[in-house]
C-alpha cells in the first residue's frame, strides 16, 4: 500500500497540521538512517515517485 505524503501527516500530526507536505520527506530520511543497519541491509522504506512512500517486505 503506498501512503501519500499527506496522508502520513494526517495520521502522525493529526488534520490540524498547516505546515509543507515534505517535512515528512525529513522524517522519511531520518527513519532509514535509523532502520539501515549496514550498507548491504535493506531498504525498507521505498519511494514511490510522484506519489508517495510504501513499506517494502524482505524480497
Amino acid at each position: 500500500q503506498v501512503f501519500t505524503r499527506l496522508k502520513l501527516i494526517e495520521n502522525a500530526l493529526g488534520y490540524g497540521y498547516e505546515g509543507m507536505e515534505r517535512t515528512i520527506d525529513a522524517h522519511i530520511k531520518n527513519l532509514r538512517k535509523k532502520l539501515q543497519v549496514s550498507d548491504d541491509s535493506p531498504i525498507y522504506i521505498e519511494t514511490v515517485y510522484g506519489i508517495g512512500y510504501r513499506l517494502r517486505g524482505e524480497g
